[in-house]
């Protein structure tokens, strides 16, 4: 047990460092954690990473809050969409086989690697945090972000909002992600608000992506504790400093080895679901 709980906190620490550079994308080495190294089943797996990964990214949310980087109305336009959809994900995934979620999941990782590593290449110079992907301004954004931060709204805008929304949280629900992965960019497409505040935006959309998950697993009965807390407390901890260091290690390099980490668990989980 004192084992168990030792590396709950490690890989508790390994996802919340991770979530802390990237605003996200770290969120996708919770559930391989989970299932490999503490021997979980993906059903269990996937709600559990969603609440931990929730409760770590309050806490770089909070931290966003305090150096101004959030914009409040997308992301609670976001968090809205998220909510609805993550307790339905949840539920999906507990009508499916676990290799399935599993092959999914793999699926899932390996073309977010492709992205981030594709976007190392062509855009190094956009990497100045980890992202899995930015757009060009090749046109108008869809919601007018003013100068004062606030976001001038439209019916598409709301529409767009709303929608991906939605669709993160089921996403988010179904594989355990916190879905940091598609909301920057999505964020940074719709508003085109810089990407330090995307990133602090994002957390705390996937803070109530997170517990929104986490009502879903309770409901079901899909949440065990004793690994839940040990994970998340080293979570948080590795989040503060991830934070920290993100504006001075971020870059070309690290979005690489971050590629390249991912398309590893992608494959693994993939080969996993595929020859068990």
């Amino acid at each position: 047990m004192l084992t168990q709980t030792l590396l709950a906190v490690v890989f508790g620490g390994a996802v919340g460092l991770a979530l802390g550079l990237t605003g996200g994308g770290g969120s996708i080495f919770a559930v391989p954690l989970l299932i490999y190294g503490l021997g979980l089943p993906p059903t269990v797996a996937a709600p559990l990473s969603l609440v931990a990964v929730g409760t770590t990214a309050a806490v770089g949310g909070l931290r966003s809050i305090r150096h101004g980087l959030v914009i409040w109305q997308p992301a609670a336009l976001f968090a809205v969409g998220g909510v609805l959809g993550a307790p339905l994900g949840v539920t999906v995934a507990g009508w499916l086989e676990p290799m399935l979620l599993v092959r999914g999941f793999g699926v899932l990782a390996l073309t977010i690697g492709t992205l981030i590593w594709r976007t190392a290449l062509r855009h190094p110079e956009r990497t100045a945090a980890v992202r899995a992907r930015t757009y060009q301004d090749d046109h108008g954004p869809i919601c007018v972000l003013a100068p004062d931060g606030q976001l001038r709204f439209s019916t598409p805008c709301a529409f767009v909002l709303a929608f991906v929304g939605i669709a993160t949280g089921f996403l988010s629900g179904l594989f355990g992600v916190g879905g940091g992965f598609l909301i920057v960019p999505a964020l940074m497409f719709v508003t085109r608000m810089g990407v330090h505040r995307a990133i602090g935006t994002s957390l705390l959309i996937i803070t109530a992506i997170g517990f929104a998950g986490a009502a879903g697993a309770l409901w079901h009965g899909r949440i065990d504790w004793l690994v839940l807390a040990p994970f998340a407390v080293g979570g948080a901890a590795a989040m503060w400093a991830g934070r920290s260091l993100a504006a001075r290690l971020a870059g070309p390099a690290l979005q690489k080895i971050f590629a390249t980490l991912i398309l590893l668990v992608g494959a693994t989980m993939l080969a996993d679901g595929l020859f068990p």
